[in-house]
């Protein structure tokens, strides 16, 4: 993941705790907004981490965060390299012009187009309509079993915020519902 993620450069652990000291990446949060450049940028991370192999480390299914949502989840099942989080503020180009990618801690195997999946909300939050989203994830050869997943997405945030109720998640809510509802008109 180091052509990714900023360089591991130091680790302690004491008293039950590991640090990780990481090197500090100057750059800026990545634009999602229509016609950003920084999209191409995001294509290209998002086509790598597709063709980088998991690492054995990272066991964590996605399916594991969606089993209570439905039946079958199997569709999200894969051994993909799942960052699951690739958020305009979890991409930072430098003035070189490379991409990194922070925050980590949902690093996840499952299906490849589960993070281009993951992408189309943010899409959304930044200005884009359903029908542009879907169109940049199409790019992906991955790209399969959306409904399910849109269906899904929608249902896990609007659970999350009854639960937590916290004022960032309704915008969330709202997007994964316009999506969800794009791609599954009358179903919710």
């Amino acid at each position: 993941m180091s052509e990714f993620a900023p360089r591991l450069l130091w680790q302690v652990e004491a008293g039950g705790w590991l640090a990780l000291g990481f090197e500090h990446i100057k750059g800026s949060h990545a634009d999602y907004a229509p016609g950003s450049p920084d999209l191409v940028s995001l294509a290209k991370v998002v086509h790598r981490l597709q063709d980088t192999p998991c690492p054995e480390a990272v066991v964590m299914r996605v399916e594991r965060r969606w089993q209570d949502l439905a039946e079958d989840v199997s569709p999200i099942a894969g051994d993909a390299l799942l960052h699951t989080d690739l958020n305009p503020a979890n991409v930072l180009l430098t003035a070189a012009g490379r991409a990194v990618v922070v925050d980590w801690g949902f690093t996840s195997r499952g299906a490849p187009w589960v993070e281009a999946a993951q992408i189309i909300p943010w899409l959304i939050r930044a200005g884009h309509g359903p029908a542009a989203a879907q169109q940049w994830a199409s790019q992906f050869p991955s790209w399969l079993a959306i409904d399910l997943h849109a269906r899904l997405s929608a249902e896990r945030w609007r659970l999350h915020h009854a639960a937590n109720a916290t004022p960032k998640i309704p915008q969330y809510v709202r997007v994964a519902q316009q999506w969800a509802d794009f791609r599954n008109p009358g179903s919710m």
